[in-house]
């Protein structure tokens, strides 16, 4: 429906850095004549936003933005945990799945390790101010961590792996790709069904060039943000 495809756009526009919260949404007029709508379909996108609590309406003053969607700038190699801090949300992990498995042979080649190693496979959900906003399915070489348990994955992996095990995480390969996801992955993270979404995959090593962690991150794009800033070397 047309008022849908608006509201995404209205969406991408208010998180933009043009607009901050508590600022004024152009009035419904303006807003139909720069997308060649009517004010009737503005009025729609603009409920859809309302009741996704980005938007609120103040009755004779118009539209105001009420918050945006989960943002963060990307600098340097961060886990989530360490992205979201200071932000005033309320971050939580939920591990869904936790086992030793050994290491199917599309996952050995990423760590560089045999496929009758043992690993540790496990899958959980990011939620902030619980909103789910990432699905991440991880595989971490048991010779490494054989003391990871289920608490440390409910916090910080990277506070594990380098604080706990004395691991020095030197970088990672990131891969991004929008996919359409499965029927399971939406229900997981509350998308509706052919929604686009983003999976990022991310293969960590440490300062001696042990592959030490291989992740698939399923990112809802709808509600969640990630804005790079890459410095040029001089």
């Amino acid at each position: 429906m047309i008022y849908k495809n608006l509201a995404k756009n209205l969406r991408i526009q208010i998180n933009s850095e043009g607009y901050q919260i508590g600022e004024a949404l152009p009035a419904e007029k303006i807003l139909a004549k720069q997308y060649g709508v009517s004010r009737m379909t503005v009025r729609k996108a603009i409920d859809v936003l309302v009741d996704a609590g980005l938007l609120k309406r103040k009755h004779g003053s118009g539209t105001y933005i009420k918050e945006k969607d989960f943002h963060h700038e990307n600098a340097s190699l961060k886990g989530f945990v360490e992205l979201m801090a200071n932000t005033g949300h309320n971050v939580k992990s939920e591990v869904i799945e936790f086992s030793v498995i050994h290491c199917p042979l599309s996952i050995a080649s990423k760590l560089r390790i045999n496929t009758n190693e043992r690993i540790f496979y496990s899958r959980r959900i990011r939620y902030v101010d619980n909103k789910p906003l990432i699905l991440e399915d991880s595989y971490m070489p048991v010779k490494y961590f054989s003391n990871l348990t289920l608490k440390h994955l409910e916090g910080s992996k990277f506070d594990f792996i380098e604080n706990v095990c004395q691991i020095k995480i030197a970088g990672s390969y990131e891969t991004f790709h929008p996919i359409i996801p499965d029927h399971n992955i939406c229900q997981l993270l509350q998308v509706e069904i052919n929604i686009p979404i983003l999976r990022l995959s991310t293969l960590s090593y440490s300062v001696h060039g042990d592959y030490i962690n291989y992740s698939i991150m399923y990112r809802n794009t709808q509600d969640y943000i990630v804005e790079y800033h890459l410095k040029r070397e001089q």
